[in-house]
């Protein structure tokens, strides 16, 4: 991807990607089509409409978007430690980069990103987890941890938050990806946690810093939990949970599914899927999850 060399052409691409339903793919029809970022805003409204997947409304929030309004908001948020990071950056994790429908913008605050070469698991399941399924997934998250895994998750309630507590235990790095701005932690009960995971790892969104949850951005937001893993593993899910989403959209991308040990009926389908089976015995969660583990990274 050719880089982006000026302020001008970063706040362009972000204003793009920042459009609902615009993604890296259309971006890159758009410039193909006309030439330049400049001139993609400069096209009118039938010249945008003629190029794939770009419609009415899209077309009109190209030609409506206010570039110096969101130059000085994007200043604002770098103030606030907010940075945002294009496919083409050295920082922009290159699991994502990888991805033919990888974010076209991701947003980030904390202390360290996910890398290419330290092995990292998602640890998801539902927000209302067996008391069991929620002492499992901490301890799951703060042994991987220890053994120098990256824990990835979504910082809902249940599951995910256990993930993450369990990795910060273990002093080690996680991430968590939000369907909702950095701006608008949610849930709010879990800002806290986003603070102590901020100190140590990284908060993660594609969406706009101040944008609320939206029930499409928190489904969206799996696959880049599923895109940021070497694997994911479900802990405990109900045949509607959004993790089963991570697992779908990992299986997508190549990265194997693992489902702890239950009757959970999430866990249940997810096996009849093909997902591996991972026992609920802390002792072999080595001898089952080392050969995933990625020690040099992505190609």
């Amino acid at each position: 991807m050719t880089a982006l060399q000026t302020p001008h052409q970063r706040t362009a691409w972000i204003a793009l990607s920042l459009i609902p339903k615009m993604g890296r793919r259309t971006i890159k029809r758009l410039i193909a089509a006309f030439g330049s970022l400049d001139d993609v805003f400069a096209a009118d409204e039938a010249a945008l409409c003629a190029v794939p997947r770009v419609g009415a409304k899209t077309a009109a929030a190209i030609r409506s978007a206010d570039l110096p309004a969101l130059e000085a908001a994007l200043a604002a948020w770098q103030a606030e430690g907010i940075r945002a990071l294009l496919p083409h950056d050295a920082a922009f994790p290159a699991r994502l980069r990888a991805l033919d429908d990888g974010p076209a913008v991701l947003f980030w605050r904390g202390a360290a990103l996910p890398d290419a070469v330290t092995p990292a698991a998602a640890i998801v399941g539902t927000r209302s987890p067996t008391l069991a399924a929620c002492r499992l997934a901490g301890a799951l998250a703060e042994s991987l941890a220890r053994d120098g895994w990256t824990i990835i998750s979504g910082l809902a309630l249940g599951i995910d938050t256990a993930a993450h507590q369990g990795a910060l235990r273990a002093g080690g790095l996680t991430a968590a990806v939000l369907g909702s701005g950095l701006r608008r932690i949610y849930p709010p009960a879990n800002a806290a946690l986003a603070e102590h995971i901020a100190a140590r790892g990284a908060l993660l969104a594609e969406v706009h810093p101040a944008a609320g949850p939206s029930s499409g951005a928190l489904v969206a937001r799996n696959r880049l939990i599923g895109g940021l893993s070497d694997v994911v593993i479900v802990v405990e899910a109900g045949t509607d949970s959004g993790s089963l989403y991570a697992a779908r959209f990992a299986s997508r991308y190549g990265r194997p599914v693992f489902a702890v040990e239950g009757m959970a009926a999430g866990n249940q389908r997810l096996y009849s899927e093909g997902a591996h089976l991972l026992p609920a015995d802390p002792a072999q969660w080595p001898e089952r999850l080392h050969p995933f583990r990625q020690a040099d990274g992505p190609e």
